[in-house]
């Protein structure tokens, strides 16, 4: 059954703009993006929308519906009632670059910061062996389709724009907490994940967890894991005594961390 749609859509780009309304025709079994696409394609042929596979997994059609960030394409108009405007609006976390379309060339250079795997050794066979457990710890993590959406909410950067340079986001927590848990990584991020990428800036309030269309929980599987071991190595009293007499934590030259 097809009804007529008010929507208000953010139309602008870097230097401003503004919420223009409109009214488009939708039918009974749609999301946000078919309504916008075809508004798109009968009334404002220059609008901007970033979008891609229409199925949820590329992460692609990010923007905030009624000011909660969602993926449009997984936003159904049967949520709403047909009498209601639906607002779509661009993420409040980037720069606008037209319309719908944010800069989020932010976490680009959050991802270059953060230290790939180091695999030990191989096996005396020549092969790398992990318990099916260790492998099933992170595999939720790798669920992760980039959207930014978690990244979006989280009011440390949203909120406070200079927090940006400290605070990687949840996104790139969770990448943190995989790469830590692997089992046959030998990099130790903790120090690293505190003080390059602002963990302790986080304050846990589960936004990120809300908003992830994959299901991820990321405070409690991730980010409270990170946190918990950043405390251990640096305020457990038994490996701050490791660390005095040199027992743990030594460098390449053998010298132990001070």
């Amino acid at each position: 059954m097809a009804y007529d749609l008010k929507m208000r859509v953010w139309r602008g780009d870097a230097d401003g703009g503004e919420l223009t309304d409109y009214t488009v025709e939708v039918s009974e079994g749609e999301v946000v993006l078919d309504a916008l696409h075809r508004l798109q394609a009968t009334q404002t042929g220059d609008l901007a929308i970033r979008w891609n596979c229409k199925a949820g997994k590329c992460g692609s059609c990010s923007a905030e519906v009624n000011g909660r960030p969602r993926l449009m394409c997984m936003t159904r108009l049967s949520d709403f009632e047909p009498s209601e405007t639906i607002t779509v609006t661009p993420m409040r976390t980037f720069p606008v670059i037209r319309d719908l379309v944010t800069d989020v060339s932010f976490n680009y250079e959050k991802a270059r910061e953060l230290p790939y795997a180091e695999l030990g050794p191989r096996d005396a066979d020549g092969k790398r062996r992990m318990m099916q457990v260790d492998v099933e710890r992170g595999q939720e993590f790798r669920k992760c389709i980039e959207c930014y959406l978690c990244q979006d909410v989280c009011h440390v950067v949203r909120d406070h724009e200079d927090n940006k340079q400290h605070f990687a986001g949840p996104r790139f927590f969770i990448r943190y907490a995989e790469l830590d848990m692997h089992p046959l990584d030998t990099h130790d991020r903790r120090k690293l994940a505190q003080d390059a990428a602002g963990l302790g800036m986080c304050n846990i309030t589960k936004c990120c967890t809300e908003v992830c269309p994959e299901g991820i929980h990321i405070t409690d599987n991730a980010i409270i894991p990170m946190k918990e071991r950043v405390v251990d190595r640096k305020y457990d009293p038994l490996v701050w005594l490791g660390n005095k007499i040199g027992l743990r934590n030594k460098d390449n030259d053998g010298r132990a961390e001070v």
